[in-house]
């Protein structure tokens, strides 16, 4: 009886023993998310939550047990949700109340895209039997996740011409897996055939396999980590490279909510030959802590991957941010919101925490031929003669390291320049500031609305007759073009606009908390 009760103490014993190595030994730093996502973490991964509630050495336990979510969760309450996003302003005759305008713009531009894309998952290719493979998509193959999926990229070695918005890299039957494909539903969901619109191009071709994808003969390369293959717009303009950042920050939160959704245990490949190169490269590092992949990496080979994200896509029709037709009058998309935290923090770029009772002022200046400001130097000047404002003039050229960028946008209160890709800065801003689009240059809702996505206050000029053009702008094939010319303004009129973005800034309730910092900071010397 004591030898059979001390096999069961000693089996006690050892399985505590293994629980507490199991504890002890997470690595918590692997989480690597922004303060204010911590609890969302841990509200999504039970699990792991009561490990770090175990671990004596986990150093989050302020996160845990709060009633959190992001917003298309099963069971979300709208209380608890990250998103809040206000319509203010006049929906214009889009909608017929105040809750239909709401619940509009956050499925137009905040996680109700997300929750979409959830609800339309469906099974194009099903598994028959443990290990097969298995293909989900949502409509019109804007997202897709597949297991165990063979890629043959062997006749690639033999192209001769260079592949970028390609929209014949497979052929027919060149990827597959082992699984029950829908063929009918397949070529249904192909209606959207446009290289940067959807993933129909290449999932045309999908066919069954009669053998397993696994390690083995059959794969020249087996990618076992999680990879995020990426159709990418122009990588010189910040604008549309940061549609790609954008929405596969958007695919991880539609591919799961898991432990691994936002690690960076990744492998990312760029569908184009050519030597990817981008001044806003350090990017990739907010998603895989791997160099990224061309074709060109994988070309002459069959590839094999366990576990592969196909994710939305920068021009998709109605897709975020580009081609988004967002509703007039509101404003402050958690997914924006989320999106800048979660980059800002990554990178590791420090914020601004405590005030200095200044409003700082960043002019983007242009050494371009268009669209610059002919009398810059006397509006800055004029700046200067208030004592209040810090002026700083920048230019956000490819010979200024990105991180360095971002790390002047945490120092911005207004930002201030012509219509171009520089102004998409607006998204890194701080939540209290200012963009001052000073002329929109006859596009006058492309960093409006991107404005309201992220949540922050836009002006931009109004009174046409206080702005002088250097002439009639020449479009190399449209003629007469206002995006094509450089502007004077009156500088009272500028000086007034500014002051309405002064009052913005200074009413923004997070402004007036760093401020109250630096008060009590003061009053404790």
């Amino acid at each position: 009886m004591e030898g059979k009760m001390g096999k069961i103490i000693r089996l006690i014993f050892l399985q505590l023993i293994i629980s507490q190595s199991y504890i002890l030994g997470y690595d918590w730093s692997q989480i690597n998310l922004h303060p204010e996502h911590m609890a969302l973490f841990f509200s999504n991964n039970p699990k792991v939550a009561e490990k770090c509630r175990i671990s004596p050495s986990c150093p989050y336990k302020e996160h845990l047990d709060k009633s959190v979510c992001w917003g298309y969760e099963k069971g979300c309450k709208e209380i608890d949700s990250y998103s809040r996003p206000s319509c203010p302003e006049d929906h214009r005759g889009w909608v017929r109340t105040k809750e239909e305008q709401v619940e509009t713009f956050y499925n137009q531009g905040d996680f109700g895209y997300i929750q979409e894309h959830i609800d339309q998952m469906a099974a194009y290719c099903e598994p028959q039997k443990k290990g097969d493979s298995s293909l989900q998509c949502s409509d019109s193959l804007r997202f897709c996740h597949g297991i165990n999926i063979y890629i043959d990229f062997r006749d690639l070695s033999e192209r001769k011409e260079p592949i970028r918005y390609s929209m014949d890299v497979l052929k027919d039957g060149q990827i597959g897996g082992r699984c029950k494909l829908n063929k009918e539903l397949l070529l249904k969901n192909c209606d959207q055939i446009s290289p940067l619109q959807s993933w129909g191009p290449e999932l045309r071709n999908f066919q069954e396999l009669t053998e397993s994808v696994k390690k083995g003969p059959m794969c020249d390369v087996w990618v076992e980590h999680p990879t995020y293959i990426m159709k990418i717009d122009a990588t010189v303009n910040m604008y549309h490279h940061f549609c790609d950042f954008f929405n596969l920050y958007a695919s991880q939160h539609v591919n799961s909510t898991g432990e691994a959704a936002f690690s960076v245990d990744n492998q990312i490949v760029i569908w184009e030959s050519y030597p990817y190169y981008s001044n806003f490269g350090v990017m990739w590092k907010v998603f895989s802590k791997r160099q990224p992949w061309t074709l060109s990496d994988l070309a002459g080979k069959r590839v094999c991957f366990k576990n592969v994200i196909f994710p939305l896509l920068p021009r998709m029709i109605f897709g975020l941010y580009y081609n988004t037709p967002l509703i007039w009058g509101c404003e402050k998309s958690g997914l924006f919101h989320a999106f800048s935290k979660h980059v800002v923090h990554r990178l590791n770029i420090p914020t601004r925490i405590i005030g200095d009772g200044k409003i700082h002022i960043t002019i983007l200046s242009r050494k371009t031929k268009h669209r610059r400001i002919l009398n810059e130097g006397k509006l800055i000047k004029a700046l200067k003669r208030n004592k209040e404002f810090l002026i700083r003039k920048v230019e956000f050229g490819h010979d200024m390291d990105f991180k360095e960028q971002l790390k002047q946008d945490q120092w911005t209160d207004i930002l201030i320049g012509v219509h171009g890709a520089g102004l998409t800065h607006l998204l890194f801003l701080p939540d209290w500031a200012v963009i001052f689009e000073i002329y929109n240059c006859g596009d006058p809702n492309c960093y409006k609305d991107l404005a309201r996505l992220r949540g922050i206050n836009y002006i931009t000029w109004e009174n046409e007759k206080k702005v002088v053009a250097e002439d009639e702008g020449h479009h190399p094939k449209l003629g007469a073009h206002e995006k094509f010319t450089s502007y004077e303004f009156d500088v009272k009129e500028f000086l007034r606009l500014v002051q309405q973005a002064v009052t913005l800034v200074k009413n923004h309730r997070a402004w007036q908390n760093i401020q109250e910092k630096l008060k009590t900071r003061h009053d404790e010397l």
